[in-house]
């Protein structure tokens, strides 16, 4: 069975203190750029953001793909830990949490996903790493009987995926959409 430690390993982060703080700032900048620009971000803009020269960013990524899959792999690690972040919130609640959470990284991971093969080992061993964080969420909440028995994982995933592709302008909105979303998977049970 594979769990959310299962996450390929993000390229080794450096030692030196110097260099770490490189590092985790152009990781930073990145998912930001990322986030603003999508897949057409500069690396220039990325370097700048970070503070670091262009040197900095080609010695710790040498190339788009690395930074894409350093990025992509940081993002999944995170949204896995979430998942143990809500797991001692009321069921209902630590879904509700944790499908927030993924809507956020879905805003990276959607610039990032233009650029990596949907087929990549990478990808495919990320997305079971997701699958193994959410899914005991979500059948915790079905077991509280918070949830609708008959909702799937791979229905969250798709419904997540939809509510972020969706041409949003408002974040507000996003959000009203996710709510209503939400309210469909409740249990029809719960008042």
């Amino acid at each position: 069975m594979t769990s959310a430690q299962d996450v390929p390993a993000a390229p080794q982060r450096p030692q030196r203190a110097d260099a770490r703080r490189n590092y985790e700032a152009l990781l930073a900048a990145a998912h930001d750029a990322f986030a603003d620009d999508g897949s057409s971000a500069s690396l220039e803009d990325i370097a700048r953001r970070a503070g670091v020269g262009i040197g900095t960013l080609y010695r710790h990524f040498p190339t788009r793909k690395d930074l894409f899959e350093a990025v992509y792999v940081n993002e999944v690690e995170a949204l896995c830990r979430s998942a143990a972040d809500v797991a001692e919130l009321a069921p209902w609640d630590g879904l509700v949490g944790w499908i927030h959470r993924f809507v956020e990284y879905t805003a990276t991971k959607r610039a990032v996903a233009e650029e990596l093969a949907r087929e990549s080992e990478l990808f495919q061993t990320c997305r079971v790493a997701i699958v193994a964080a959410g899914e005991p969420l979500l059948e915790r909440a079905q077991a509280a009987g918070d949830a609708r028995s008959d909702v799937r994982f791979d229905d969250v995933l798709r419904l997540i995926m939809g509510i972020t592709l969706m041409q949003i302008i408002e974040p507000e909105q996003r959000q009203r959409v996710l709510g209503m979303a939400l309210d469909g998977m409740r249990s029809r049970t719960v008042n």
